[in-house]
């Protein structure tokens, strides 16, 4: 493929990844493949998609506005702890040898896309309640040490904590999601850089493409009914737990980390 194509063509990919990440999708089911259908083989991928995407998340980043208001102290509790125990998980993804999480993986991501599905019925069942602050810590710490060591599909369970915590509308649920990964993703976008093998003339046209559709996607989110959104986010979800499993069956490398 010529340069000037494969630009194009990066650039076309982050777009759509951007978008269908900061709308509540999966950026890793566009941009994993783009990168694979160019030739970058799947360890270099995997890091050059988690350095890249961080556009996205720049981008939906600075869209949120409208949708944190009143989600300061929220900010303030879920950043540090998440963005800590996200660099814990890219340290353990670094010096643990193959990937200890690859059976485990799809069933977490398709548990979270179900549990996004029955988010409103487990509301109306819990009439209200809080849930232990045990639990929602402990979950937290999960959702986190996951991000940073695998990351695919890592949006999607936290759109389900975050839902049944902090916040009970979707697109704002969305847009606080898109804030915590993307601060959370920096120190282990870094990390990937230092240690990983990065494709950095393929990193800077999906990052731009990234960035326009982070720019874009909160504002499809909002203008999407919130149980179309919900259906189709879990539905990118079930596609990538079904992709994993079958790539872990079939011994193929797994998909990239990023949310």
């Amino acid at each position: 493929m010529p340069d000037v194509l494969e630009i194009a063509y990066l650039v076309a990919a982050g777009l759509v990844a951007g978008v269908v990440g900061t709308a509540g999708g999966i950026t890793s089911l566009v941009s994993y493949p783009a990168l694979l259908a160019i030739g970058i083989p799947p360890l270099a991928a995997n890091v050059t998609s988690s350095v890249a995407l961080l556009g996205s998340g720049a981008g939906s980043a600075l869209r949120a506005g409208p949708d944190l208001t009143g989600h300061s102290s929220t900010l303030r509790r879920w950043l540090p702890g998440f963005a800590a125990v996200s660099l814990v998980g890219a340290v353990l993804l670094v010096v643990t040898p193959g990937r200890v999480f690859d059976l485990v993986v799809p069933f977490l991501v398709a548990s979270g896309s179900l549990a996004l599905l029955l988010q409103p019925r487990l509301e109306e069942r819990r009439g209200g309640r809080a849930l232990p602050r045990a639990a929602v810590g402990i979950a937290a710490v999960g959702v986190a040490l996951y991000n940073g060591y695998f990351g695919a599909g890592s949006g999607i369970l936290l759109i389900a904590l975050l839902l049944s915590t902090t916040e009970p509308v979707l697109h704002r649920a969305n847009s606080v999601k898109n804030v915590v990964l993307v601060v959370a993703d920096v120190a282990p976008a870094v990390l990937f850089a230092l240690t990983g093998t990065v494709v950095w003339q393929a990193v800077w046209p999906l990052a731009i493409g990234a960035l326009a559709g982070g720019l874009i996607g909160p504002s499809i989110a909002r203008r999407v009914p919130a149980s179309v959104l919900r259906w189709l986010i879990a539905l990118c979800g079930f596609a990538l737990a079904t992709y994993l499993l079958v790539a872990v069956l079939s011994s193929a490398p797994a998909a990239a980390p990023g949310g």
